[in-house]
């Protein structure tokens, strides 16, 4: 199947609430372009290098999300155009984010990482350290980053049934960082779910789905 036709069954099986986020990591111009003459307007990218590339190459209306691990040493090359920042796991990080978005006179969008798998090798922040971050001086001092909402990464499993159970724990502390007015915080966004766990992640709350094998093929 073709990646326009891969986009269209996807979309069909996406209510319209949820955004679809094209990973597009690895995949050449050429590929992105076909899913932009689909109609594909996000794309997400997991190094900064290769998105500041395509970025300089492809049309300005394209919204770019990073979705890999940052380092603040890499911020700058993206603070100029980056939409969303998805894995934002650390307040040193968030500053550094503030710092260079201040240059470009901007606000930065940034969905904070919260660590719900049961895999040492993925990152987040726990419950007590999102609660210390969002009400600790510093964060309410920065005035470039707003935070759109929170992400997690599920374990990568068969069982629908611990799939489910972390999928649920992150929308619980979505919901209950929502209901508390916090300064820099305008949360719309839960983002989990990909390829292979995205339909029970939009059962269980997700307003943000990242899919990339099963509309670009396997990397």
């Amino acid at each position: 199947m073709s990646i326009q036709s891969n986009l269209e069954h996807i979309k069909s099986t996406i209510p319209p609430h949820v955004t679809l986020v094209a990973v597009s990591k690895t995949k050449p111009v050429s590929d992105l372009m076909e899913a932009y003459e689909a109609g594909q307007r996000i794309f997400g990218e997991n190094k900064i290098q290769e998105m500041t590339e395509k970025y300089e190459q492809m049309p300005k209306n394209i919204e770019w999300h990073m979705i890999g691990h940052v380092q603040t040493n890499k911020v700058k090359h993206m603070a100029e155009y980056v939409d969303l920042i998805h894995g934002v796991d650390s307040l040193k990080l968030l500053v550094e984010i503030d710092k260079q978005a201040q240059k470009y006179n901007r606000v930065i969008d940034c969905l904070l990482q919260i660590y719900i798998a049961d895999e040492e090798t993925k990152f987040g922040l726990d419950e007590n350290e999102l609660n210390e971050l969002l009400h600790s001086e510093t964060f309410q001092s920065l005035e470039n980053i707003r935070i759109k909402g929170l992400m997690g990464m599920a374990t990568f499993t068969e069982d629908q049934n611990q799939l489910k159970k972390e999928f649920t724990s992150l929308r619980t502390i979505f919901d209950k960082i929502k209901s508390e007015p916090i300064v820099n915080c305008q949360l719309s966004t839960l983002s989990m779910g990909m390829s292979g766990d995205y339909q029970l992640a939009i059962e269980c709350g997700s307003t943000m789905v990242r899919i990339g094998s099963s509309i670009f093929g396997g990397r």
